[in-house]
């Protein structure tokens, strides 16, 4: 196949969303700092870095905004090692059913590598992807594209062969800032939502999606 996919991970890959919040809630409590109504859904797809000092708004010390940022991953971690995790419907097969057809894919994600490298180490997708993006290895979160064009760069393929599955506006900025196509996931905002980013497609899950439809997108 001459095309690729970059995926998201939280709320594409797997349904991490309650582990986020939570461990958000038990920072939150740990520091005696508030967290503003609706910070969850505001900050989705954004790196600690921007949630931190422009959504919180808890502090502009980069020093603390790293402290902070550090501690929430480490209780998200606590968190999953704890509970597990959840897949998305149908992920597996999907990319399964890419690897089989010889799509080759990446992880563009706004979260620490550790997170996504426990979580590849709990349901065992390791090989179904070619490269890994995250925080550390950009200097610009979503909405800028360089996560995905880092991405679609170590895949060796160019931007417009790329289609970026994400369900987080800031996600679908950035794969429209970078050229490629991007199929929104409605497991975090509403389809209706989602469509003021104007996707190229929208889905609920990997249930009923496969090579032949990802093909179609691409024309």
């Amino acid at each position: 196949m001459n095309f690729g996919g970059l995926f998201d991970w939280d709320g594409v890959v797997i349904d991490s969303s309650k582990a986020h919040e939570e461990s958000w809630d038990l920072l939150g409590e740990e520091v005696g700092k508030p967290l503003p109504d609706g910070h969850f859904k505001l900050g989705f797809g954004r790196k600690n870095q921007v949630i931190i000092p422009e959504i919180l708004k808890w502090t502009t010390d980069y020093e603390e905004i790293e402290r902070l940022g550090d501690r929430k991953e480490e209780l998200y971690r606590e968190i999953v090692a704890a509970k597990g995790v959840d897949r998305i419907p149908g992920i597996e097969a999907f990319l399964k059913n890419l690897h089989e057809a010889g799509v080759l894919c990446a992880i563009g994600s706004s979260t620490p590598r550790k997170n996504v490298e426990t979580i590849l180490a709990m349901v065992g997708f390791g090989n179904y992807f070619q490269a890994i993006v995250c925080a550390e290895d950009v200097t610009q979160g979503k909405p800028h594209p360089e996560v995905f064009l880092t991405g679609a760069m170590r895949l060796g393929l160019e931007p417009s062969k790329c289609a970026v599955f994400e369900d987080a506006y800031a996600g679908l900025k950035a794969a429209k800032a970078g050229g490629m196509k991007a199929i929104a996931l409605s497991t975090t905002h509403e389809e209706g939502d989602l469509q003021r980013e104007s996707p190229d497609l929208i889905i609920p899950d990997f249930l009923d999606f496969d090579v032949a439809m990802l093909e179609r997108v691409f024309g």
